[in-house]
């Protein structure tokens, strides 16, 4: 096969005639029952989840009450994007999402590249929420006398890591009863879980598996059932919601709004990953285009109304959150309940897990619902085996693929470590986002692709991206110029308290221990032998804590970090850099419409924002994708038969 067949391209007129064909004779066709309303609930039911009963209170205590304006930030970032995904939709209005998108804009091997990335958004991102839902479904239990084993409510590597982490903070001198409680909770279940074969302990998050099968059999069953499911989930989150804010609006102290940016704009920005994490999954309502009644007038509205909904709320959260206590307070797992404990309302407490549990469950059951469609649009075309792209003639629904999607999901949960896979998901999920933005921008001015009745409304970038690409310029270098230049120059970091304390051995250790106690003249530490405590005293202030780590008694790869290994971590925003000015010579020769090129240029800061060990662990993902496209996808693809065809 020759190499440009590799982007060979689906048509538009092709898409839609063949879903014509499978109503027409009602083989693979999926059953009708979405409106508009339907799609807002579903988008609302996958947003308003981990990020406001979760992820809200770390990147509120990060920013300040200044993390409205990260809300915002992402909200219209997200937007910029949905107007690409309501114009695609709207010219093709067939499951697939970005997949199918990015067939008709780029080509055969970027459509397999976005659908293997949105395989891996769709799996980890459900893989986290059902580990969510297990946390807060067994801190309901708690509260309500019943005490699961620790061994069956988490994973077997965050128990393995807990354990080691644990161990090696109590032989540097920390007490158990001094460790955080996630650390505990850890070391217990590892230490109390049945020893199988010999040496190999079984750790298994059990409920985290029955919701997935639980929710999994209400995707088999139908459409209809998971939008009813859906709807009621929706309707009683959004009363809890309500409910908190009506509530704590009058405990509300505007002493804890100051300062607003305590961390200034760095500590806003800090929280982008999981703020973002908050918002994806509206484009799982794209994937569910077959399943309108009238998805290009609908699927727009739908994404829209999401999106502010959303935001609203969000913001209304954050500035309530922020004003019952002070901001540097909330970095907890479960910030509400916090918060109103804190306060003594531990009836709303009770409220709050409730919708919690209730909560992850509607998220979990939307994006459990995408994954099995982007399979079957695959496989209509191909690219998977035939099997995923099976409908149950009763149901409705993608069957096989449904089954698949639940032990994907099933099995990583039971054992994985997902501590870092919120970014993992989130840079699958932005990835998505740019590539469908890149494809409007692209498809703009091709008169012969027929458009939908949603259109994106057109402003000319030519001079406006210029212009803005220089007024970050004069803020970067005028008002930010100490950051920007340790940037640019790589200059050398020091290294945390906790990062410094886990890489010593017991000589070092010892050593850093003496050297703390000699010149600690306040006797501010009494007599404890916790050596994370000692040194962590000074991080409050920079420059003590800067005196203190240099004159400690260890080699300075311990104590610093410098040179590539700093620089490693700044990669992804060179790359993004260097993308931003190839973009605005673009926009200035080509006239690009602003708005999905601003949604471009968002999306892929947010991922320049993401550690390059994400990065890596997507790249990896990506080459897995390409050899199994180069093995079985190319040989199999429909498209094979429509040259030939077309030759004869």
């Amino acid at each position: 096969m020759a190499f440009s067949s590799l982007f060979r391209k689906k048509t538009v007129q092709d898409i839609l005639k063949q879903v014509a064909k499978n109503e027409a004779d009602g083989h693979n066709a999926l059953g009708k029952h979405l409106t508009a309303r339907d799609l807002t609930a579903f988008g609302i039911a996958a947003i308003v989840g981990a990020g406001i009963f979760s992820t809200i209170g770390k990147a509120s205590a990060d920013g300040g009450p200044a993390v409205i304006f990260l809300f915002l930030f992402t909200a219209v970032a997200c937007s910029f994007a949905a107007f690409a995904y309501a114009e695609f939709a709207s010219m093709v209005p067939v499951s697939g999402s970005a997949y199918t998108y990015s067939y008709v804009a780029f080509g055969e091997i970027i459509a397999w590249v976005i659908g293997w990335a949105l395989i891996m958004e769709y799996s980890v991102g459900n893989i986290t929420v059902a580990i969510s839902w297990s946390d807060y479904f067994t801190g309901l239990l708690a509260s309500g006398g019943i005490q699961l084993p620790q061994w069956v409510q988490m994973d077997y590597l965050t128990a393995s890591n807990g354990f080691d982490n644990a161990t090696a903070l109590m032989h540097s001198g920390k007490a158990f009863g001094n460790l955080e409680p996630a650390l505990q909770s850890a070391y217990t279940a590892w230490t109390t879980s049945p020893v199988l074969f010999g040496s190999f302990h079984f750790v298994a998050d059990l409920p985290a598996l029955l919701i997935i099968i639980l929710i999994t059999a209400l995707i088999y069953r139908g459409m209809k059932e998971s939008r009813n499911a859906s709807n009621v989930m929706v309707v009683v989150k959004l009363c809890i919601v309500l409910l908190v804010i009506a509530v704590g609006v009058f405990y509300v102290d505007t002493a804890n709004w100051d300062p607003f940016a305590p961390n200034g704009v760095s500590g806003v920005l800090k929280g982008v990953s999981a703020v973002f994490f908050a918002y994806i999954g509206f484009d799982a309502i794209s994937t569910t285009a077959e399943e309108c009644k009238n998805p290009q007038r609908d699927l727009p509205r739908g994404m829209m109304w999401a999106i502010i909904i959303c935001t609203i709320l969000y913001i209304a959260i954050a500035l309530v959150l922020t004003g019952m206590v002070s901001y540097n307070q909330l970095n907890v797992g479960d910030p509400l309940a916090f918060v109103f404990e804190k306060l003594d309302l531990k009836w709303m407490s009770g409220i709050i897990a409730v919708s919690a549990v209730i909560a992850m469950a509607s998220v979990l059951l939307v994006f459990q619902m995408g994954q099995p469609r982007i399979w079957m649009s695959m496989s209509r075309d191909g690219l998977l085996p035939k099997r995923f792209s099976k409908v149950h003639p009763k149901y409705k629904t993608p069957s096989y693929a449904t089954i698949v999607t639940g032990f994907v999901v099933a099995v990583p949960a039971l054992f994985l470590n997902l501590t870092m896979v919120t970014d993992l998901c989130s840079i699958g999920t932005l990835f998505a986002f740019v590539l469908v933005c890149a494809g409007v921008l692209v498809l703009q001015n091709k008169p012969e692709i027929p458009r939908g009745k949603f259109k994106t409304p057109y402003i000319n970038s030519q001079y406006i991206m210029p212009v803005l690409l220089i007024i970050g310029l004069v803020f970067a270098f005028g008002y930010n110029k100490k950051a920007t230049m340790s940037f640019i120059t790589n200059e050398t970091q020091i290294n945390s308290s906790a990062d410094i304390i886990t890489s010593l051995d017991k000589n070092d250790s010892e050593k850093v221990f003496n050297y703390l106690k000699s010149i600690d003249v306040q006797n501010k530490t009494a007599e404890t032998s916790d050596l994370e405590h000692l040194l962590g005293q000074y991080q409050s202030d920079d420059a003590k804590y800067a005196e203190v780590v240099k004159g400690l008694p260890i080699d300075d790869s311990l104590k610093y970090e410098s040179g590539f290994s700093l620089f490693k971590h700044k990669i992804p925003m060179w790359i993004f850099l260097f993308v931003l000015a190839g973009l605005t010579v673009w926009a200035f020769r080509q006239k690009l419409s602003l708005i999905p090129l601003l949604g471009l240029i968002c999306c892929l800061y947010m991922m320049a924002e993401l550690s390059v060990w994400n990065w890596i662990y997507f790249t990896v993902w990506l080459l897995i994708g390409l050899c199994i496209y180069f093995g079985f996808s190319r040989k199999n693809s429909k498209l094979n038969f429509i040259e030939e065809a077309g030759k004869n």
